[in-house]
């Protein structure tokens, strides 16, 4: 009997294999071929797949999206299961200063998938901008999203008086993300460490969140 065909299976590996190429030649130098060769597949199954390289890039960022949204999850679960999270030991759900702290981490490079995701994320915003078949105001969506989800959870922590009251949730969340996407290029640059990186989103949580 032959064997059963996995196609979201191939697709994901596909687009891992252009995760990598991008990250260490740079998404410019990919191309259908590089891609088929890192991956150890033809070129026409890349192209059955994927019928333009737009079209690879495009699955490549949703890819690297869904996978960072798991990674702060992940990374919010350790710290209610560790007991150390901002809602105290022995609490169920995460405080909102632990969610806003895991997402801005994340824009960190700390390990190298997180590397890979903000070289090509990096990479993949400065080609939207002359390039429209990779969707420049599409790409957009995520970080308007991500704005108004950090807003939310500083609003909530106002409400629960954990955060500062007389802050613009709003403006707050714009300028963390803006913070934290500065300094994961600082890092990638080699200008500072992650560890120094931390320190500085540290900083600013404390003036949103002062200690009790």
């Amino acid at each position: 009997m032959p064997k059963l065909v996995d196609h979201e299976e191939r697709r994901a590996h596909i687009v891992d294999a252009l995760l990598r190429s991008a990250a260490a030649g740079g998404l410019h130098a990919v191309t259908m071929r590089s891609v088929a060769v890192e991956a150890g597949v033809s070129v026409r199954l890349v192209q059955y797949y994927f019928d333009t390289k737009e079209q690879l890039l495009l699955a490549a960022m949703h890819r690297l999206a869904a996978r960072m949204g798991e990674r702060v999850s992940e990374r919010v679960a350790a710290r209610v299961a560790a007991g150390t999270g901002a809602a105290g030991s022995g609490s169920a759900a995460p405080a909102p200063r632990d969610v806003v702290e895991a997402v801005l981490l994340e824009a960190v490079p700390t390990d190298e998938e997180s590397r890979t995701f903000h070289l090509v994320y990096t990479e993949y915003a400065v080609l939207s901008v002359t390039d429209p078949a990779l969707g420049g105001q599409a790409f957009l969506a995520a970080p308007n999203e991500m704005e108004a989800f950090l807003a939310a959870q500083l609003t909530a922590a106002q409400r629960a008086g954990q955060a500062a009251a007389g802050l613009d949730a709003h403006q707050e969340a714009v300028v963390l993300l803006a913070v934290s996407a500065g300094l994961g290029l600082s890092v990638l640059l080699g200008q500072r460490t992650a560890e120094d990186a931390t320190a500085v989103l540290g900083y600013h949580l404390g003036r949103i969140f002062p200690a009790p």
